[in-house]
């Protein structure tokens, strides 16, 4: 769980921008957005293919 120690005399707004920052590195939002709805695992795989085609077919567009 991120934690942010609010400063002295430091605003709410650049606290906050610390900590949702600090959530985004720690992959939350990510995870937060995978776990919204239940996905089949059928589905699962087939996302997880469709990423796998997209890293290697931009591998091979890099190598070009």
């Amino acid at each position: 769980m991120p934690t942010v120690i609010v400063r002295d005399r430091e605003p709410f707004e650049r606290a906050f921008k610390r900590f949702k920052k600090s959530c985004e590195k720690a992959g939350l939002m990510s995870d937060i957005k995978k776990h919204q709805h239940f996905e089949k695992p059928s589905e699962r795989k087939k996302r997880k293919l469709n990423a796998a085609k997209r890293r290697t077919r931009k591998i091979m567009m890099m190598e070009r």
